[in-house]
């Protein structure tokens, strides 16, 4: 019986799926970790040419000329207060974050820092030359 319990005990659920989201899948509720790891992981609807995107993006630091710190506030998924952002070229088409333009492979822009577990709005995008006009305001 008071293994029945465990499984459906909230904070059991909690501490697992935290060890899940950390990356840590040998401490308990192995049951728990492996539903939180099959159901996969969010990922952030980025914006799309055309499409309503409510997003705000703030950029309140320039640590280095190749990073920034940005606020990244989405109602409906995440919401960033100190993200770090680094230079890079674009991969692939997108949509700039900050402005709205059309971004196309090889134009420069800013984009969140990978890690582990990757955020949520790791796939956005921010023109540099929109970043640069938005610290200069």
């Amino acid at each position: 019986m008071l293994t029945k319990a465990r499984v459906t005990d909230p904070w059991l659920q909690t501490l697992g799926l935290l060890s899940v989201l950390s990356g840590d899948m040998s401490t308990g509720s192995d049951g728990v970790a492996a539903a939180a790891a099959r159901c996969g992981r969010k990922v952030s609807h980025l914006p799309v040419m055309g499409e309503r995107f409510d997003v705000l993006v703030h950029v309140i630091d320039r640590p280095t000329q190749s990073t920034a710190t940005v606020v990244w506030r989405d109602s409906t998924l995440c919401s960033y207060g100190d993200q770090v952002w680094h230079f890079s070229r674009a991969r692939a088409a997108g949509v700039c974050a900050m402005s709205g333009r059309a971004i196309q492979p090889g134009d420069a822009i800013y984009k969140p820092r990978p890690c582990w577990p990757a955020p949520l709005n790791a796939g956005a995008m921010i023109l540099r030359s929109v970043l640069h006009e938005a610290l200069r305001v």
